[in-house]
């Protein structure tokens, strides 16, 4: 009999644990049983959507009834089915901040506060975790005000409180700052840093967990910046390039503050434009290092240390269906498992048959 080559990476690790694996999806105006369809064939126990605070209140105290109703409808059918649901809420509303450019927090941290109490009482025994904010580390994201750790967790305070109020049950994960390798304090502040200024803030007191943006770049889950294998074109020289160098730092460093509490990869993931009919945008180039083969392997080698490490939160890819929306011009659809033609990478295949428990 002729040997069959399989067309996608075949996983033979330990099984993956449904319950602390998911997958990031993009919800507004999709399909939802096309979702569930593809949820249900990959196994997960998690599945994250952004919630984009501005485009659920775009006018004060005024809720966006199509929006909430979309959301409304995918948490009750999430829950039906099983599905352990962590909304991100970011993105504060351009009425409520001191500039309209890029993205920010609001000029008081009590309308979080309020918006966060709101969501959550809608919500309450529905959604299993909140995600409070989304890489504060960047300008894009925190526009307006200084970058800084202790701030942002002022902002947490807020959220923290907001939500508690209404569902005490729903776990609170503090938001994951983005790996740069930049920290000139105007663009970011480098991951490492922020994280200490949040521990020293008291972040720890506050939140259930902590958000992990652990991306590998280029770079394979077992590389790091002592040892580069293989040695990529670019993000080769700094440790938040590495997914291994970003989750044992984050260990040590809870370590080093006598602090307890669980890491959340709330983004991980590799790109690859390979079959994308394009070339990676500029500030990805680091995507023509991976093939799409390779974006299967170094995903669920991941998965598989991540549960080696013994990481107690769930490990959410990044990302479903962004592919589709966005077309090949921008970096989100290099991580997509859905191709912007629609079709399914190889990752979808190797995660869909991995063994899982």
């Amino acid at each position: 009999m002729p040997t069959v080559t399989p067309s996608f990476p075949i996983y033979n690790g330990s099984p993956l644990h449904r319950n602390r694996l998911g997958i990031q999806i993009h919800l507004m105006d999709r399909d939802q049983n096309d979702i569930f369809a593809h949820l249900a064939q990959l196994g997960v126990g998690w599945v994250k959507v952004q919630v984009s605070w501005k485009l659920y209140e775009p006018t004060p105290e005024a809720y966006h009834p199509e929006r909430f109703a979309e959301l409304d409808a995918f948490i009750n059918r999430a829950n039906r089915q099983g599905l352990n649901v962590l909304l991100s809420v970011s993105k504060a509303p351009e009425w409520s901040r001191p500039t309209t450019e890029l993205d920010g927090p609001p000029v008081d941290f009590a309308l979080y506060e309020r918006f966060m109490h709101d969501l959550a009482a809608r919500y309450q025994g529905q959604v299993a975790a909140y995600e409070l904010w989304n890489e504060p580390n960047l300008q894009r994201e925190w526009n307006g005000f200084p970058l800084g750790g202790a701030l942002f967790v002022d902002l947490l305070r807020a959220g923290v409180s907001g939500t508690r109020a209404a569902d005490p049950n729903a776990m609170l994960i503090a938001g994951a700052p983005a790996v740069t390798g930049i920290n000139d304090r105007v663009t970011a502040v480098d991951d490492r840093v922020f994280w200490q200024e949040m521990l020293q803030a008291n972040v720890a007191s506050l939140v259930d967990g902590l958000g992990v943006h652990p991306y590998g770049y280029g770079n394979p889950p077992d590389s790091t910046a002592a040892n580069r294998s293989p040695l990529t074109h670019s993000h080769n020289n700094h440790p938040s390039f590495f997914f291994a160098d970003t989750v044992h730092d984050y260990q040590q460093l809870l370590a080093d503050a006598g602090v307890r509490r669980p890491l959340w990869l709330t983004e991980f993931g590799w790109g690859s434009f390979e079959n994308v009919a394009a070339s990676p945008p500029a500030e990805a180039d680091f995507m023509a290092d991976v093939t799409e083969w390779q974006q299967a392997i170094y995903t669920l080698r991941a998965v598989e240390l991540g549960q080696a490490w013994g990481l107690e939160g769930p490990l959410i890819l990044w990302n479903l269906n962004f592919g589709p929306l966005l077309g090949t011009a921008f970096a989100e659809s290099g991580y997509s498992l859905l191709r912007p033609d629609g079709t399914k990478r190889p990752l979808y295949f190797s995660l869909a048959t991995a063994p899982k428990e």
